[in-house]
């Protein structure tokens, strides 16, 4: 019997993934199903590993016996040209964060940014609204987020960032995946408009991050008609978060996401269904001890 099912290898391909708590949160699930998961950080900036080596990476990887990786920036896109196999949703989205990789050296290419940020949503923000939304930030997160978002059923979505170009090509290519919705772009000028008649607002930027603390707006924009998400995560009670929360909005942190896609991967690698309160709960411990760390 292949080694596969019950003590799989997994490893977290990225520029400065050390400090990672997808290992750890993997880790504790496995141990649940009764399985010796280890997964280790593969961290290309300690190991001095150029991006558009990831292909070299891929081949290491089935050679040293790995069943599966996890890859973020900058590697998510650069990774297509090297997998065997990508499923529709990432083709879609242009862009992989799980490959699992069989004992023979296939490789197939998975999303499950989108679909864990759709399933934290879903859980966190049962039967929220969704027809008009607003998301701040254009980046790579952004674009998962964007698709989760169309996919559980915005009508309206309106990409905002402070480069108006960025947006307008985020806008741009989602519009032409769901041509039946008005996907638009925006800058910080138009979030008055905006919002007043948004159902909801997520933030995908890096503002509110403990290396960039405050808020992604103006404060007085916040309003209880709305709820608010937020994909960040270090810390996950944000400031804007805690500002929505002290106007009355329903709040969803980065927690959501984080663990939403966790969840997903840990199906895709091992087959098992993972327990999403359980991940949380574990995910949550390691953030507060992280912070309560010296």
């Amino acid at each position: 019997m292949s080694t596969r099912a019950t003590s799989p290898l997994l490893g977290l391909v990225g520029d400065g993934v050390t400090p990672s708590l997808t290992p750890p949160l993997h880790e504790a699930e496995a141990r649940h199903h009764g399985l010796t998961l280890l997964y280790r950080p593969i961290d290309l900036t300690v190991l001095g590993i150029p991006a558009d080596r990831v292909g070299d990476v891929l081949r290491w990887a089935h050679v040293l016996g790995f069943n599966g990786l996890n890859v973020t920036h900058p590697c998510k896109q650069l990774v297509l040209a090297h997998l065997d196999e990508v499923d529709p949703d990432a083709a879609r989205l242009e862009a992989v964060n799980t490959v699992t990789i069989d004992d023979a050296g296939r490789t197939v290419g998975h999303n499950t940014d989108h679909s864990g940020f759709r399933r934290g949503f879903q859980e966190g923000l049962p039967g929220a609204a969704v027809d008009r939304v607003v998301q701040l930030g254009a980046g790579g997160a952004g674009s998962a987020v964007a698709y989760a978002l169309l996919t559980l059923g915005a009508q309206q979505l309106t990409v905002v960032d402070v480069d108006r170009s960025r947006a307008q090509a985020r806008a741009e290519g989602l519009a032409r995946l769901f041509p039946d919705r008005t996907v638009a772009a925006g800058t910080p000028a138009d979030l008055p408009g905006l919002l007043a008649r948004a159902d909801g607002l997520v933030n995908c930027t890096p503002v509110g991050m403990a290396a960039h603390p405050g808020l992604p707006l103006d404060a007085e924009l916040l309003d209880d008609r709305f709820w608010v998400s937020d994909i960040v995560y270090r810390p996950l009670a944000t400031a804007l978060l805690t500002t929505a929360a002290a106007r009355g909005c329903r709040t969803l942190s980065g927690a959501g996401m984080a663990v939403g896609q966790a969840v997903d991967a840990f199906a895709v690698f091992t087959g098992r269904t993972a327990d999403p309160a359980r991940m949380h709960d574990v995910f949550a411990s390691l953030v507060d001890a992280e912070q309560a760390a010296p």
